[in-house]
């Protein structure tokens, strides 16, 4: 059987795309130290995602953008994201388990396992692949729009992320939809 584990990152943040990722890990060769993402420091998760890309039969990871979140809703980006990360993986598993209580549309069966980022190696995988891939898209983003944080925040709504938003208005990349990012706006001071 070829159980592929499925994850998000970015559901919560104001900024940047939800990234997805699907793992299908190789029972010949276990990866010690897999786990939830978040409970990981970034030292540890770039470890592990070069282990991770080097012994998993397969991997995947795919993106909704904030088109797409703000078209539709986070959920359905996520799910979005989720359908292709699956396609994306190259061989058809047999089963996929992911994150949370909500599934993507597959072909394949599907199951979700709440807190399986923290029980489930393949899922633990996939959240490692999504954050640390999120992560490095917010420093570029960070590069691209300064003056927001997002290499320090990610995008998520931290009061300092809240200032810049009410300083300079919304960037290109911020989910418009969401209501703090509006809220904000409306509020925000034009530059001198």
């Amino acid at each position: 059987m070829l159980i592929a584990g499925v994850d998000e990152a970015g559901r919560g943040p104001l900024a940047g795309p939800v990234a997805a990722a699907a793992v299908i890990l190789d029972p010949a060769r276990p990866i010690a130290g897999l786990d939830d993402s978040k409970r990981l420091s970034a030292t540890r998760r770039a470890r592990l995602e070069e282990a991770i890309k080097a012994e998993a039969l397969a991997w995947s990871l795919a993106w909704a953008t904030v088109a797409e979140i703000d078209v539709g809703n986070i959920l359905q980006a996520a799910l979005l994201a989720m359908q292709r990360a699956v396609a994306g993986l190259g061989v058809a598993p047999t089963e996929v388990l992911v994150d949370g209580n909500r599934c993507p549309i597959l072909a394949c069966p599907v199951r979700a396992i709440v807190g399986g980022d923290a029980s489930v190696a393949a899922i633990s995988a996939a959240s490692i692949l999504a954050k640390v891939a999120r992560d490095r898209e917010m420093q570029r983003l960070d590069a691209l729009y300064p003056g927001y944080g997002f290499a320090e925040h990610k995008g998520y709504p931290t009061a300092a992320h809240r200032a810049a938003l009410l300083r300079l208005g919304p960037s290109p990349v911020h989910r418009r939809s969401f209501r703090p990012v509006r809220e904000l706006s409306e509020r925000a001071q034009p530059a001198p």
